[in-house]
């Protein structure tokens, strides 16, 4: 049993197994190299060689307990055929949502588009550098995909302002992302995926009135799906206002925490497993400060089961030695536990 597997099934207290959000990314000289040749990212994601050789790279270079396969939650849009691309210093940008097209897609059709992805995961959890070590697959959220296809960008950069109130649009496509969500988790598994995260980057939008509908409800969908597998699921809820609610009603192994969520309380409302908490500019700080931080965390849940890493993913200024140290501070806590 892995780390990994100790903490979600064993509920094991006296190990903090560690993995980054983002691990595989911009902030690494090697992955920069691969991107400079790659400049579109779609095709990028859809390179299982090159996918592979970047999901790796961080375990090639940390002790880390799992490997992320490197992809996007935008790849379900693309795989219903709507238009995505990423522009450089802008993000994600996605054609118009036509709902009486994507209705037509089938399973077949989204696999034909999507297929490069379960290859990847393949050829990453098959890899000897993954002995003992988990390979995660993860999704986004129906709700947080549904406001990246209809909104067409990140609620970032700008919210339409009509969005919320296109009632028939928005359960439509929600049933759509729904269906196909699932054989996307299926796919994942059934090609080596020993754990699915569900981000909902977005989750923080959504008014108390409505979460059960566009949050709690969809998600709860796809947890058990996830679980009819028997496969863990780690569910991000990023900004949303009451984790305990969240957690009691969706129902996830465990529950990542962002960083904007005092851990003092986490601990005192949730009984599942825990993951992250750290803000990643903490990285882009000192050693010491960083030690600081880590221990802090570590402390705070040393009596419940807990998975390091942070509230969010690594930041592409970060240089590497400071994630290695981060690694090195988790290590050195549980040796002292031990």
């Amino acid at each position: 049993m892995s780390p990994i597997e100790k903490v979600i099934i064993n509920k094991d207290v006296n190990i903090n197994p560690i993995w980054i959000m983002r691990q595989a990314g911009r902030y690494l000289p090697e992955f920069r190299k691969i991107r400079e040749k790659n400049t579109n990212f779609v095709k990028l994601c859809l390179n299982q060689d090159l996918s592979t050789e970047i999901t790796l790279q961080p375990l090639k270079r940390f002790d880390l307990d799992a490997a992320i396969i490197f992809s996007d939650i935008l790849m379900l849009p693309y795989g219903l055929g709507q238009k995505v691309e990423f522009k450089k210093d802008f993000g994600p940008l996605l054609g118009e949502l036509d709902i009486s097209r994507i209705s037509k897609i089938n399973e077949v059709d989204f696999v034909e588009k999507t297929h490069h992805i379960y290859k990847a995961i393949k050829k990453v959890s098959s890899d000897p550098i993954l002995n003992n070590k988990n390979t995660i697959g993860f999704v986004g959220a129906p709700w947080t995909l549904l406001v990246y296809m209809i909104n067409q960008q990140s609620p970032k950069k700008k919210l339409k302002v009509n969005f919320p109130k296109n009632d028939f649009l928005i359960n439509s496509t929600l049933l759509i992302i729904e269906k196909f969500l699932k054989i996307h988790i299926k796919n994942q598994i059934n090609n080596g995926a020993q754990i699915i995260q569900i981000f909902d980057s977005w989750a923080g939008l959504v008014n108390e009135r409505n979460l059960d509908e566009y949050i709690y409800k969809p998600t709860k969908k796809l947890v058990k799906a996830t679980k009819s597998f028997k496969v863990p699921c780690i569910c991000f809820p990023r900004n949303i206002n009451n984790y305990k609610d969240y957690t009691n009603i969706v129902k996830p192994d465990v529950i990542s925490i962002d960083y904007n969520i005092n851990p003092n309380e986490i601990i005192k409302n949730i009984n599942i497993p825990i993951q992250g908490g750290m803000d990643p500019k903490i990285l882009l700080t000192s050693k010491r400060k960083l030690e600081k931080f880590t221990n802090f965390y570590l402390r705070i849940f040393e009596d419940h089961p807990y998975i390091f890493n942070l509230g969010h993913g690594v930041l592409p200024q970060t240089d590497p030695s400071m994630v290695q140290y981060l690694i090195k501070v988790v290590r050195k806590f549980n040796e002292r536990s031990s």
